[in-house]
């Protein structure tokens, strides 16, 4: 094994002193440049060979069986979130360190397993190392390469090859392009695994518990709604002087007007009061909620998307803080506000 050469505290010095800078024009070039590169990827990939591959993921995914990546390097950190992202979409997969596979983790696989090996050069010791090991434990084995001809290819049943231009990097040495190629090669065949397993909005939904994510499709408005004593509510005929209190101990900036059958008749909010005031001056003091409420506000259902109540909130011609909830018999049941959605981490 050759020496390293050696970083001097010279050459240190002098690159620490250099006064490094970074300019438009070079870093539009080198985004550029990158383009091209990618572009070179999309032009010369072989779909038969894609389809071949994502065609067998699929049987996998199908047959129940775990679909395992492995890497090493930067290819390994790739293979660690391809395996999350099929994880995430309820197929069953997982990343198999090389080397922790060798010493014993290699015992989770089972026949008929997938091990997707991802590599740039195909040549990679500790991989060349796990392939017959795999092998003998009757996993289906596919290399993911960029390199021709490589010792890779001539252990796995299957092999794809991820055309590379070369790397972004000025010495063509540092693995930023190849890289990218294989996210976006292993990322697009599992949107196609996704769709071709017919994955419902629900079924997503339902693997994302936490985070906005999950949260925008779990949620309905039911969920994140005021309801009973919370309510900021009044009749038709009440004063607006009266319910001043109510108005504004709810925290929900409005009033919602109801009838006897607790039918929703309008809502009447803060900004109404400021206008009304300016407009009637001490005649407020004689006019009711009723007179002065909005008749048709906007509302929603109980059983919609609480995202959508978000949407309807921001939607033209002028946004809102909240939404009346009511049932297809236009009774109240309750209220969502912007407050409310937002504090939810929608």
């Amino acid at each position: 094994m050759g020496s390293l050469p050696q970083i001097t505290a010279d050459t240190q010095h002098r690159h620490h002193h250099q006064n490094p800078h970074i300019n438009e024009q070079t870093l539009t070039n080198l985004f550029k440049s990158q383009q091209t590169h990618l572009n070179f990827f999309f032009n010369n990939l072989n779909f038969s060979q894609t389809l071949k591959f994502t065609q067998t993921l699929l049987a996998a995914s199908l047959s129940g069986t775990t679909i395992f990546f492995t890497g090493v390097g930067k290819s390994g950190f790739v293979a660690n979130k391809l395996s999350q992202t099929l994880i995430s979409l309820g197929i069953r997969s997982a990343f198999l360190s090389p080397m922790d596979a060798l010493h014993g983790d290699i015992g989770i696989l089972g026949c008929d397993d997938v091990v997707v090996f991802l590599s740039k050069s195909g040549n990679t010791e500790e991989l060349i190392r796990l392939a017959p090991c795999a092998k003998a434990k009757g996993a289906y084995l596919i290399a993911v390469t960029s390199v021709e001809n490589n010792s890779l290819m001539g252990l796995c049943d299957m092999n794809v090859n991820l055309p590379l231009e070369r790397e972004l990097c000025p010495f063509d040495l540092a693995p930023v392009t190849s890289t990218a190629i294989q996210m976006v090669f292993g990322d697009t065949v599992a949107i196609a695994l996704m769709g071709a397993r017919n994955l419902t909005r629900e079924e997503y939904a339902a693997n994302h518990p936490a985070g906005r994510i999950g949260k925008s499709l779990i949620f309905k408005v039911k969920d994140v709604m005021k309801r009973g004593e919370e309510l900021p509510l009044c009749r038709g005929g009440d004063l607006i002087m009266d319910q001043l209190c109510e108005l504004t101990s709810k925290g929900c900036g409005c009033l919602l007007v109801i009838n006897e059958s607790h039918h929703l008749i309008g809502t009447f909010t803060d900004g109404d009061l400021r206008r009304t005031l300016k407009a009637s001056g001490e005649g407020i003091f004689k006019l009711s909620v009723g007179e002065m409420c909005n008749r048709n506000p906007r509302t929603i259902g109980p059983e919609s998307m609480a995202v959508d109540a978000m949407q309807k909130m921001e939607s033209p011609p002028s946004p809102v803080q909240f939404l009346p909830v009511v049932n297809e018999a236009n009774v109240l049941i309750g209220i969502v506000t912007l407050h409310g959605l937002v504090s939810a981490g929608l």
